[in-house]
Parts: C-alpha cells; structure tokens; sequence
C-alpha cells in the first residue's frame, strides 16, 4: 500500500533556506554539533526574557546533553514497560467502551483522550481539572494565526495564546506543581523542581511535551488505524503477529507517513555532508524527512510503499523521530501506546464509515487527520 497523506507544493529552494532530501545527509546534519534548533518556534523563543530557562527542545549544545542524559531515565523501555502499558491498557478501555456505547467514535478524539492520559502521567501532570483535552485543543489549533503587534490578527493571536496559556498553567500545571512542592513523585515536573524550575519554567516544558507526546501520537493513531482499517491483508497480517512485528509494522508506516514532515537546523559552522557541497555556517537548513525516508539508497527498493519487514540499518522508523541530540525520547512511549490501543480495537468488529480529511499544520510541519469515523458491527 502506498502512501495516504501526499505533501504537495513543496518549494525546491525557498528564502535561502537549503533543503535536503537523502537519508545519509539528513542523518549527518541530525547528528552534527555544529547546528543548533531552528524552526518550530525557536525565533520566537530567542525573544523571552534572557532569565527564564528555555524548555529542552529549544536548547543545544553542552547543557542539551546534559539535560537529556538526566531525563533519559523516564522514557527507557523498561520503565515505560513497567510502569506504563497498564496505564495504556486501562485508557484504551476506557476507549473503546465509549465506542461500544456509541457504536461509534471519530478515531482522532479516542487517540487524543489516549495519548493525553499517558503523557500526563509521564510528565506529572496528574491532578488536572476537568477539561484537559479542551484547553489542549484551543493551544494547538487546526489553523494557526501569524503572531505580531501590527495587526488585528496578530494581536488576536497573541491575546488568545495568552489567555490559553493561563488556563493550562491555572488548571493542569499548577496543581501539579503545589502537590510536587509538597511531595516529590517520580515524574518529570518533580526532576525540574529539583532543578530550580520557576512555575513558568515548568508550564513551558510541559507545553513541549504536550506538543512531541500528545499531538503527534494523536495523528499517528489515526494514521496507522486508517492504513489497517482499509487494507484487509494488512491488517490480519498485524493481528496475527506477536507484538514486535506488529510494533515493526507500525515503523513502517511510521517511515513511510512521518508525522512531522520536516526540521530546520541552522549550521554554527562549515558542515560537510556525504554526497553534497559543504554547508557554509549560518545557512538554516531544511531536512525534508518524508522525502529521507523514501531514500532507496538507505530502505531498499520501491520506497514509496508500505513494506512490512524490511531491513533499515538506522532504524525501521527511518527519520520519523529524528536522529542526533535532538532525537524525539518518546519514540518507544509512543509507538507502544499506538499498538496496545490498536491492537484492542481492531480484534473488534469495526469498520471505518467516514474516511477522514488530511490538512497540513505549518507551524509545526506536520499533517492532521480528522473525520475518520469507526463504527461497530451489529
């Protein structure tokens, strides 16, 4: 099967921006330490206050490391499968018995409910008020305004965002933060308080993880589910599988469809990648990782279609979380939530009524798929 979601209209070269489309140099930019973040709002970060700590994601260097290696703790494979997959496993109930009383559930809204309740838990943001998803939702809209002060748009836009802001340090964070401050808990929240964090410094961290853990798995969901659900053979070939090759099937879709479609980094010096002039320092630098993924030079022949059981020397998933410093260290989180829930739902007899529609989110260069309905047989 071949791809669902196709990113049209891409530019060749845009604003001195250089693109890079190969697997081998996309991986040697990920990797070098000669770039630092550059997108996904890093401008607008540039511009806050010099005394508050960056979130994680929009650090490099000596002190991302530092960082990461401190927290790597929360997201091994074991402590997710530990502490974890019953949590995924209670959710997805959760899920689906909502579907078995409505006979049926737009797939987007039960994957978001999912990854909203394993997230939250990761990171410790466990005594929200009611409402988590809705105020999720108003923070990371399906169209995103131009922020600024010279327009009536800009100005609505930063009002809004203000305003969703305030509600979700009010109602999710907050809350948190007062129960950690009396009692420390195995959580991320906890680790940053440790660390000195302010509650802005928190709420900050917490809005990047909402964004790498919440919103992306949300779309994968619906994705993979989509594929499965509208290719018979697929689909028992995934049933009838143990779980690491139904969670090596899930890469390949993963590989083939990545949610985030592209990254920027900006280069700090000359960087010299395989087969291509060297990249002269302060050139920003797009990575177009759909198009890496589909390199045949790293996965083989015919990359445009979905080939369970192939064999990628850098990772089944190719590019779809990353590589380097910056590499995404929920992939594992991720990709297991998506296939306890999946694996749950598909042994049910449901089949999709409405196919979905695809829009595509600039700000964070990823697509969106909403209106794909699934119903239960009589």
């Amino acid at each position: 099967m071949a791809r669902k979601v196709e990113r049209s209209g891409r530019p060749a070269e845009a604003g001195g921006v250089r693109q890079v489309r190969g697997h081998a140099a996309a991986r040697a930019l990920l990797r070098s330490t000669d770039t630092v973040q550059a997108g996904l709002g890093v401008e607008t970060m540039r511009r806050m206050p010099a005394r508050l700590r960056r979130p994680v994601l929009y650090r490099d260097g000596p002190e991302h490391r530092e960082d990461r290696r401190r927290t790597a703790r929360f997201f091994t494979p074991r402590r997710v499968d530990e502490r974890y997959r019953d949590l995924m496993a209670e959710i997805a109930d959760e899920q689906l018995t909502v579907l078995r009383r409505d006979g049926r559930a737009e797939l987007s809204d039960l994957g978001f409910e999912l990854s909203i309740g394993v997230t939250a838990a990761v990171i410790g943001l466990t005594g929200s008020r009611p409402g988590i998803r809705g105020r999720l939702e108003r923070f990371f809209p399906d169209e995103f305004d131009s922020p600024g002060f010279t327009s009536v748009n800009g100005l609505r836009w930063a009002w809004r965002q203000s305003r969703n802001w305030g509600a979700i340090y009010l109602r999710d964070v907050a809350p948190a933060v007062r129960a950690r401050r009396r009692a420390r808990r195995d959580d991320l929240i906890s680790h940053l308080l440790d660390d000195g964090c302010s509650g802005a410094e928190v709420l900050g961290e917490c809005i990047a993880f909402a964004a790498a853990g919440m919103v992306t798995t949300r779309e994968f969901v619906t994705l993979a589910a989509w594929h499965l659900l509208t290719d018979d053979e697929l689909r028992c070939r995934y049933l009838d599988s143990e779980e690491p090759d139904r969670v090596a099937l899930l890469h390949e879709i993963l590989r083939l469809e990545p949610v985030i479609g592209r990254l920027r980094r900006r280069t700090t010096a000359t960087v010299d990648i395989p087969g291509q002039e060297p990249i002269p320092a302060g050139t920003v630098v797009e990575l177009l990782l759909d198009e890496a993924n589909a390199d045949a030079a790293e996965v083989g022949a015919e990359p445009l279609e979905l080939r369970p059981g192939r064999t990628i020397s850098s990772g089944a998933a190719g590019l779809s979380f990353g590589d380097g410093a910056h590499k995404c260290p929920g992939a594992h989180l991720a990709v297991l939530e998506t296939d306890v829930f999946l694996h749950r739902l598909l042994r049910l007899p449901v089949r999709m009524v409405r196919a979905p529609s695809v829009s595509f989110n600039e700000a964070i260069s990823g697509y969106q798929i909403r209106g794909l309905v699934v119903a239960l047989e009589p």
